[in-house]
């Protein structure tokens, strides 16, 4: 296997992490009509047999949202101020909209810190599997609120791999803005090329520049292509997709879409 069509319609267990950027709208805010659009996918692909475990990005600009107002950007404890509100609105959200379908919402907050005890690690394996089996969505949330280390360096594409090691899933998905890796940046360069399989992830990092970050989104392409590295070596797919395109994810089952494929190794 190697297309995204392939991967995507082969894999059962999956981890889809949802950027800051994809859940930002132009104004800034938390777009309550993607969370729409991507739920309603997740709930096509469990319909189709698949699980699927959410992390989500976005508490920072959903707390901006709820109060109205973004200021004191560079401060720290505002920051995670603001993450605190914005963990119940991101929830309440994901709840909403996948009631519509009958399904129930669970929400599990950690650090990459959780993930280094083995103790903890085992609950946190246990957790995702009772709420599977009961036919429930885990929603994992960076925790943003408590962790600075987390909101420094950014990083839930981290997060996301390291639950996929744990859950021993089939793929991770990370849902950028962005419709996969370059050959060269291609909001600087209009001849592009979208590399749609990457193989060999150290001759990618030496042929590419995967620096450069926005302004809500804290993980460039460099932690999206780490977070490559640490589920191949557990034998898990990624792939990662444009968020922003309308129905991504059923395009790809369909074939018509395409992102950048990092096959298992």
């Amino acid at each position: 296997m190697g297309t995204a069509n392939e991967i995507l319609n082969g894999s059962r267990k999956i981890v889809l992490k949802i950027g800051s950027n994809v859940l930002t709208g132009a104004d800034g805010r938390m777009d309550t009509e993607v969370i729409e659009s991507i739920v309603a996918q997740v709930v096509h692909l469990i319909e189709s047999g698949k699980q699927v475990i959410i992390v989500s990005s976005g508490a920072e600009v959903s707390g901006v949202s709820a109060i109205g107002r973004w200021s004191r950007h560079g401060d720290i404890n505002y920051k995670q101020a603001m993450c605190a509100i914005g963990q119940v609105e991101l929830m309440m959200a994901y709840k909403k909209c996948f009631a519509k379908s009958g399904i129930v919402v669970g929400q599990m907050l950690l650090t990459r810190d959780n993930f280094s005890d083995r103790t903890g690690s085992l609950h946190i394996r246990n957790t995702l599997f009772t709420l599977l089996d009961e036919k429930v969505v885990p929603v994992i949330n960076e925790n943003d609120s408590v962790s600075v280390d987390e909101m420094n360096i950014g990083d839930n594409d981290s997060l996301a791999a390291l639950t996929a090691n744990l859950w021993n899933a089939d793929l991770l998905i990370l849902m950028s803005d962005i419709d996969g890796v370059y050959d060269k940046s291609p909001k600087d360069n209009a001849g592009a090329t979208l590399i749609r399989e990457v193989k060999d992830i150290e001759r990618l990092e030496r042929e590419i520049e995967v620096t450069g970050k926005s302004s809500f989104g804290t993980g460039g392409m460099a932690s999206k292509i780490e977070a490559a590295k640490t589920v191949g070596r557990f034998g898990t797919s990624l792939l990662l997709v444009n968020g922003k395109k309308q129905g991504i994810l059923d395009a790809m089952v369909a074939g018509a879409e395409e992102g950048t494929v990092f096959p298992a190794r």
